[in-house]
């Protein structure tokens, strides 16, 4: 598959034709969404907890006598009966969310977005990606001149730089993630992927296991 490969103007300078093995694979829903999902539940933080009557203060003397009050029998005022009592069948942390999903699982299903992506024309190729002063603002006029213009865009750079992470970090819509650490519900949740030509040789390095 041929791609146009833009500068930082938003200027065609060329092509480049992607490899099969990355951008050419048959799409699988069924294995995007078991992979998506069990992302999603990797990534979720159990903070609610609700405390039973094992666990809250107090309730070491039974209140009143059982018999003779009128009133009715409790035994502690740790029942859930009680304002300031146990919750019965409360939020847990203890509950476990996380689903195993094989590797070969997760890199297959990266495979079929990143085609996705290209199928759709939601992928953007730069020739380079350079800031002269690595500013937000400069980041931003480069953007803007791009097909994926005030769309929620992902940047995926060949490797770390400090200069274009921090000019792009701050801008509406737009994330940054290193091409080797690229997974399936980053690229879900952005419409465009923008790339430059070393991102692309990282990717297949990466995840088709070549050098």
């Amino acid at each position: 598959m041929k791609i146009d490969i833009y500068n930082q103007n938003g200027e065609v300078t060329g092509s480049a034709v992607l490899p099969k093995e990355i951008f050419d694979v048959k799409f699988n829903a069924d294995l995007v969404h078991q992979v998506s999902v069990s992302m999603s539940a990797n990534s979720r933080q159990v903070s609610a907890h609700a405390k039973t009557r094992s666990e809250v203060s107090g309730g070491g003397k039974k209140p009143w006598r059982q018999k003779g009050t009128g009133r009715a029998r409790h035994g502690s005022i740790r029942s859930p009966l009680w304002k300031g009592g146990g919750v019965t069948h409360g939020p847990r942390n203890d509950r476990i969310f996380e689903r195993e999903i094989p590797k070969k699982m997760r890199r297959k299903a990266l495979l079929m977005v990143l085609s996705q992506k290209a199928a759709d024309k939601q992928l953007v190729v730069l020739d380079t990606l350079e800031l002269e002063k690595g500013k937000t603002k400069e980041m931003a006029k480069s953007l803007v001149k791009l097909p994926c213009a005030n769309q929620a865009t992902l940047l995926a750079l060949p490797n770390y730089d400090k200069k274009i992470f921090l000019a792009t970090r701050n801008i509406k819509k737009t994330s940054i993630e290193d091409a080797r650490n690229l997974n399936v519900l980053q690229l879900l949740n952005h419409k465009y992927l923008l790339l430059t030509k070393e991102s692309i040789k990282t990717i297949e390095k990466t995840f088709a296991g070549k050098n």
